[in-house]
């Protein structure tokens, strides 16, 4: 019963060989990953070159790619894609009136009128209002 209670040393040699071949398996899985591109959804685009570099004082010398990553991202949804990528993006998506409106069609425009008794009530609330911002 206190063979089993004991806990055996380490084996270090068995350890660094499943260390070993854990190693092995996640390289044999790795793609170096070379392709790099411009983060068009970072705000701060500050790109500098390396000091005392004789190729960046050069005047005139634009990143055209990147110009039009930024302007793609920069854009309105509905001038970027055809149709509405999610769910969300179906309200609105369509801006342009169905018909041209006429102003002064009553029977679809319903402006504000103010009758004697709203322009009363407003005058009521203006003044309290005002005296109890004096107190």
């Amino acid at each position: 019963m206190a063979a089993k209670s004991e806990k055996d040393p380490p084996n270090f040699v068995h350890q660094n060989a499943i260390l070993c071949e854990t190693i092995m398996k996640e390289q044999r899985h790795q793609i170096l990953y070379t392709n790099f591109s411009v983060n068009p959804y970072k705000k701060i685009h500050a790109l500098s070159g390396k000091p005392n570099s004789k190729h960046d004082t050069e005047e005139g010398e634009e990143d055209t790619h990147f110009k039009k990553v930024i302007a793609r991202a920069n854009q309105e949804p509905v001038k970027k894609y055809s149709f509405p990528q999610t769910e969300a993006q179906e309200y609105g998506w369509i801006t342009q009136p169905l018909i041209d409106q006429d102003r002064s069609d009553k029977r679809i425009n319903f402006f504000r009128q103010n009758t004697a008794i709203t322009k009363y009530m407003d005058a009521a609330w203006r003044v309290k209002e005002q005296t109890e911002n004096m107190n």
